[in-house]
């Protein structure tokens, strides 16, 4: 959805161009309805809101305070997308209504690959000048909403009034790409080493030889801090094998394991 916004002469938001943006939202929500089958009502229903959490890959959940995405809260992600590919695919593949906003060059082939469903996901590439409303109508419908705010601080006042929506309709929202005051967790990946295909000359990419073998993985250094706990930081190790069609993507948890981060 892409919209436009125009002002009056002396500044203010032009009533005209404000009934506009209200029909392109109102389409939105009649798309959204019309996905669940049920077009005659306002949004779909989430998944099942009697769980408390939405799941998220084991070697993830491990890191988590409650073991998956808490119903009714907000968390962000920022560093290396593959966390953020990999919570995509794991609560659309396990049933759940997944939508992304502001996202048009994501990677779904990565998300299919990790086990994602993208019968379940729907996409706003273009949200036009509020994508924080966009958002919001999606909260009605799906079980997860991902936010792409492309470097932007959302202030705290708005967040406030996003928050009681989420607490209302049981849903999650991600924010990934900007600032979002009062989430209730935040998530921070980075990429620690490459590995290579199994049969390589070495599983270590930093001793292979240079131009030999493939990619076939990586080590992600994840921290965690949850709102009123200490940060925990865990390795979490992503192979592939196979090429091709038959390419399998999996998530395991390192063999260090998490460790509670020490404030200098």
């Amino acid at each position: 959805m892409s919209v436009s916004l125009e002002v009056s002469e002396n500044g203010s938001e032009n009533p005209r161009v404000r009934r506009s943006t209200d029909g392109e939202l109102d389409r939105l929500r009649r798309r959204i309805a019309a996905m669940s089958g049920q077009p005659d009502r306002p949004a779909m229903r989430v998944s099942d809101p009697s769980d408390e959490v939405l799941p998220v890959p084991a070697a993830i959940a491990d890191l988590l305070p409650r073991g998956g995405l808490g119903r009714g809260g907000v968390l962000t992600v920022d560093g290396a997308r593959s966390v953020l590919l990999a919570v995509i695919a794991s609560v659309s593949g396990a049933g759940c209504q997944v939508g992304l906003v502001g996202m048009p060059h994501l990677n779904l082939g990565a998300v299919t690959g990790l086990g994602g469903d993208l019968a379940r996901i729907a996409t706003v590439p273009e949200p036009g000048v509020d994508p924080v409303e966009v958002a919001g109508v999606l909260l009605d419908g799906m079980d997860l909403v991902v936010l792409d705010l492309a470097g932007a601080a959302v202030p705290p006042a708005r967040t406030r009034v996003m928050m009681g929506r989420l607490r209302k309709q049981k849903s999650v929202l991600l924010i990934t790409g900007g600032s979002w005051p009062g989430a209730h967790l935040r998530l921070v990946t980075e990429v620690v080493t490459y590995r290579h295909l199994p049969g390589a000359d070495s599983a270590d990419l930093a001793t292979a030889r240079p131009g030999v073998g493939r990619i076939g993985g990586m080590t992600l250094r994840l921290t965690v801090a949850a709102r009123g706990a200490r940060r925990v930081v865990g390795e979490i190790e992503m192979r592939t094998s196979g090429y091709g069609a038959g390419r399998q993507v999996e998530l395991a948890a390192s063999s260090t394991g998490p460790r509670l981060a020490v404030a200098n």
